[in-house]
């Protein structure tokens, strides 16, 4: 079904000197429903965004992922989970089409009634304060360092810039306030193709210094340029590993599966493309995850051949301990940092519209509404980014949870409730593999993140 109708069309050809009033939360796709909209995002914009949701930091930790795995373990992992999500963004999409729901959380009132609509909105506000803030956090904490280092290396006085707590206030309200206050999601595309740069940069910078790095890793970094007296360490350091299996291996799917998560965006995004159809919708979101794919797997490949066993569980950190002052490490560490603040805005969107829908409810757009609902969750985050010295263990059980249910639970049991279709046909069966791997997934990464408590203390 095709959300944009002839029907629909010449409404809103009629209302279109009503004024630019836009709801967050009125629906878009047929059965009846208007929105009153000007042109809708471009194909290459949605694109870009949908990317942008997708790949965040979590590209600095696929490397160790791959270690803890062996190469051959970790492709399969891969092609498993992006193939999961690309697959659950299906069943919503169809959802979508069937009802006439343009809303995740109204999707879960459809299915579940009010408790279904309170649990996606609670999930989706949780899962995305809690990436935000970490992606706050990483920004205050290696910010002033990746500037130093650019400014200058060997300054190591009390500059205003070493302030990691100052640097966040100011990036908060210059960049991400005035990004987070635009109405509507496809306003981000000019951003989210700029961090899509960025990300490529950083791919580009993992490859290139493959080759500068020796294996076996120096002892001493200063011996760097002496390949022969570098180490002496075994040879056998240097070869790749086809499968691992460990306590290690644990952590790779929760690491993938957050590394695909774009589901609290995909609905926005859906609803503000330009000439939107399911088809047009599914084009965008397979393309954002291939090219998610394809970026996610060099980069984690090239990282793990140059540091195999001893690649750190985030990335950035062994190339700042073997190359201190390379150019391109210091300016992709920069790269990757802008990439992350420029997700921010763009999680914070659904963030946004999950209070809005559980609070107000309205179908019609209230700056009052967007600006105080916006600038109350950004408080939020930016307090916990500054004041909570540890935030990432404690997102990291409610993520491992959050992110398993909008991912794969949440996506399977709405099909099931409203779909109709027999539980025997290929959607029904698909959706029922997507509950109990998502239930599977959630448990492990929450008894991984309780034991590794339990051992480190």
């Amino acid at each position: 079904m095709s959300i944009n109708s002839s029907e629909q069309a010449d409404v809103y050809s009629k209302l279109s000197g009503r004024g630019s009033s836009v709801s967050e939360r009125t629906p878009l796709l047929g059965n009846g429903s208007v929105q009153i909209r000007t042109t809708g995002a471009s194909f290459a914009s949605s694109v870009f965004n949908l990317m942008n949701a997708i790949m965040g930091s979590g590209i600095l930790g696929l490397a160790y992922a791959m270690a803890s795995t062996g190469i051959v373990g970790f492709c399969i992992l891969l092609v498993l989970v992006s193939s999961l999500a690309a697959y659950s963004i299906h069943l919503l999409l169809k959802l979508c089409d069937q009802t006439g729901i343009n809303s995740y959380e109204e999707l879960g009132e459809k299915a579940l009634k009010k408790t279904g609509k309170i649990l996606v909105g609670l999930a989706i506000l949780i899962q995305n304060i809690g990436a935000m803030s970490s992606y706050l956090f990483i920004l205050k904490s290696e910010l002033p360092a990746a500037i130093s280092s650019l400014v200058n290396a060997e300054n190591s006085g009390n500059a205003w810039y070493e302030d990691g707590r100052l640097l966040l206030i100011i990036v908060t309200v210059c960049i991400v306030v005035p990004l987070a206050m635009l109405p509507k999601i496809g306003f981000l595309g000019y951003t989210s193709s700029l961090a899509f740069l960025f990300m490529l940069y950083f791919t580009v910078v993992v490859v290139v210094k493959k080759w500068s790095i020796p294996c076996p890793l120096p002892h001493n970094v200063t011996t760097l340029p002496d390949l022969e007296k570098s180490s002496n360490v075994s040879n056998s350091e240097c070869t790749p590993q086809l499968f691992v299996l460990s306590i290690k291996s644990a952590y790779a799917i929760p690491t993938m599966a957050f590394s695909f998560l774009c589901h609290t965006a995909i609905l926005p995004i859906y609803c503000e493309l330009e000439r939107p159809t399911k088809a047009r919708m599914q084009n965008v979101a397979n393309i954002s995850i291939s090219l998610s794919f394809l970026l996610y797997f060099i980069s984690s490949l090239f990282g793990y051949l140059t540091f195999y066993a001893h690649v750190e569980s985030e990335l950035l950190l062994g190339y700042g301990e073997y190359l201190p002052r390379d150019i391109m490490v210091m300016t992709v560490r920069l790269a990757i940092l802008l990439s992350v603040l420029l997700t921010v805005p763009l999680i914070h969107f659904p963030a946004r519209k999950a209070v809005i829908v559980l609070l107000y409810g309205g179908r019609y757009f209230s700056w009052l509404t967007h600006t105080v609902s916006a600038l109350i969750i950004l408080s939020v985050v930016l307090m916990l980014a500054i004041f909570v010295p540890d935030i990432r263990n404690v997102f990291g059980v409610v993520g491992s949870t959050m992110s398993s249910c909008l991912l794969f639970v949440f996506p399977g049991v709405f099909y099931l409730k409203i779909s109709g279709q027999p539980l025997r046909s290929a959607d029904s069966i698909g959706a029922i593999f997507l509950v109990v791997f998502g239930l599977i997934m959630g448990g492990t990464s929450l008894c991984v993140i309780i034991l590794s408590w339990v051992f480190s203390s």
